[in-house]
């Protein structure tokens, strides 16, 4: 098939999702997926038969789950526009608000939603970074110091996020933490979400501290406990398929592929991160060393040095991992790059589910 091309692995999603229903069953919470990691809508009904919803960061996710998702849907955002909260408000069964002035200022037209607010523990596990919603400074959730008991009358619930990546010892130390601070106001709630972050699905991942916690949380405050995973739904699930098209050497080897980090994998510049590559080492570790890069005119699109076992040459097809997550969602046609394909992969068998043209690079313009 043409390269690049992302490839969903069906069954890869299916074992992830058969271990977050496992939590679900077991404890009792509602997990949710969240789209802001992972859209692909080809497959919310195969989701949505495994977890409870989705979770949105804005209007057009929570209409993409109103028409693609069976199941619960729920929305936080930082600041919500007044053109676009009444079409929200009558699609989405939960809706959370990041301060009491917007809560005061939408709650009456939530409609029949149940009505939330983010808090902020002030708790960080992440030791700061733009993926810290706890850093210095965070607009995001409500902080103690700002924490208004007496507006909280027609809430039902409390959304607390703080993780990313991160393990169940992280969830467990923060949950001690926003407990300490805003617990005694859980007694009469309906919920308590604890947002995303978690990699559930990750080899190594404590799930039964997880598990032991939120069963703890539901019983001492008699609230139903909700999940948002993004990662972990789509964790290992998928790959990008890229083609060698030229080896030039200038201090050492660079292969220039037919995708993208900044296009089509832009956490590799942004966090930044190492993606996983078939068959490839460390560099130094194997024969053959060389910087991967792209065909844009960005000088540091280069997605990092890996080593081999034989030369690259012109055609060979690399296969980065994980590629399913923080992809799709986050690509672009910086340059008139264009868009990698997407196909799901089942048993073996490949099917493409969307190509995309030059009419999606001039349609945004």
């Amino acid at each position: 098939m043409n390269t690049p091309v992302y490839i969903i692995d069906e069954d890869a999603l299916v074992k992830n999702l058969e271990i977050l229903q496992g939590v679900g069953r077991r404890t009792g919470c509602k997990i949710l997926l969240a789209q802001k990691a992972f859209s692909a809508y080809a497959f919310y009904p195969l989701i949505s038969e495994y977890l409870s919803g989705t979770t949105a960061s804005g209007l057009y996710e929570a209409k993409l789950a109103h028409e693609h998702f069976s199941g619960e849907n729920h929305v936080y955002c930082p600041a919500y526009l007044e053109e676009e909260f009444g079409e929200i408000a009558s699609i989405c069964d939960h809706i959370i608000f990041n301060s009491f002035a917007q809560l005061e200022k939408f709650k009456k037209r939530a409609k029949g939603a149940s009505v939330g607010l983010r808090i902020n523990p002030q708790f960080s596990t992440q030791g700061g970074g733009i993926y810290d919603p706890c850093a210095p400074f965070s607009r995001l959730g409500v902080t103690k110091e700002n924490f208004r008991p007496d507006l909280l009358e027609g809430m039902e619930g409390f959304h607390v996020h703080t993780l990313c990546e991160q393990g169940a010892e992280d969830m467990a130390a923060t949950v001690q933490a926003f407990e300490r601070d805003f617990g005694k106001y859980l007694k009469g709630l309906k919920w308590l979400n604890l947002g995303g972050g978690h990699h559930i699905t990750r080899k190594g991942y404590n799930i039964s501290l997880l598990e032991d916690t939120v069963k703890r949380l539901s019983d001492t405050y008699g609230v139903q406990i909700y999940l948002e995973p993004g990662e972990a739904v789509a964790l290992n699930a998928g790959c990008l398929k890229t083609r060698v098209l030229e080896i030039v050497h200038n201090g050492m080897d660079i292969a220039i592929l037919d995708s993208s980090a900044e296009c089509h994998m832009p956490d590799v510049l942004e966090m930044p991160y190492r993606p996983p590559l078939d068959g490839s080492g460390q560099a130094g570790e194997k024969a053959y060393t060389y910087r991967l890069s792209s065909r844009t005119c960005l000088a540091g699109d280069t997605i990092g040095d890996y080593s081999f076992d034989a030369p690259l040459k012109e055609g060979d097809i690399l296969t980065f991992g994980d590629m399913a997550i923080y992809t799709m969602v986050k690509n672009n046609t910086f340059n008139g790059m264009p868009l990698p394909a997407i196909a799901k992969s089942k048993g073996g068998k490949i099917e493409i589910i969307k190509t995309f043209g030059y009419a999606d690079f001039k349609s945004r313009l």
